[in-house]
């Protein structure tokens, strides 16, 4: 699951009170962000296993501090306390708290038993990794249909705001697709890890514009 951890918060933002775009999308990496931060210290860890799953050759056997659902929740907790400071707005804040939290969810559908409840066995993923004619279609539906969401639910504020929301679209598609089919990595380096985290940033800053 990558771009569509960015479904929620495209949901969420319709709500009055929510957060902006851009804060929401990073909500929805939020983990992933922690995860690959973490991982360019040596504290959490995975490594490049191809075949793990037909899918992705990621083999994420050290992530309890990002991916258990209690760490998870500690993460919303946090994002939902900073969003509360900087605004004062419960609602919001709540609302950017459960988008991070969305993203276990959604990776308890797709990972294969890798995810935690605590940080410790029992691993836990339904595995649609290994099914990519239904996983594929999946993630496109809930992506695009949330954002076709957001645009029935939103009003564009300029032409330009239009402009950047087919681009958005655009950028979502074509990160899908390196996703997908491009190169697999040969290691879990830090090169590797920094192209995600600079992917994630991207993703945002244009959900931001």
């Amino acid at each position: 699951m990558f771009i569509g951890h960015f479904a929620p918060a495209m949901v969420a933002a319709t709500h009055p009170k929510a957060p902006g775009l851009g804060t929401l999308f990073v909500a929805g990496q939020l983990l992933d962000f922690g995860f690959f931060g973490l991982a360019l210290t040596g504290i959490e860890n995975f490594r490049i296993t191809p075949g793990i799953t037909k899918m992705v050759p990621l083999d994420l056997y050290d992530m309890p501090y990002t991916h258990s659902l209690l760490g998870s929740a500690v993460w919303a907790a946090g994002f939902a306390l900073l969003i509360w400071l900087f605004t004062r707005n419960r609602t919001g804040a709540l609302i950017g708290g459960a988008v991070v939290l969305s993203h276990w969810f959604l990776d308890l559908l797709v990972h294969a038993p890798d995810l935690t409840l605590t940080g410790s066995p029992p691993k836990l993923g339904f595995g649609l990794w290994n099914y990519p004619a239904i996983e594929m279609p999946l993630e496109l539906a809930i992506t695009f249909g949330a954002l076709a969401f957001f645009i029935a639910r939103t009003r564009a504020v300029s032409a330009r705001s239009k402009y950047a929301l087919g681009l958005l679209a655009v950028l979502l598609a074509v990160f899908q697709a390196a996703n997908w089919f491009g190169p697999v990595p040969e290691a879990a380096d830090a090169a590797m890890k920094a192209t995600g985290l600079f992917a994630f940033s991207v993703a945002a800053l244009a959900a931001w514009w």
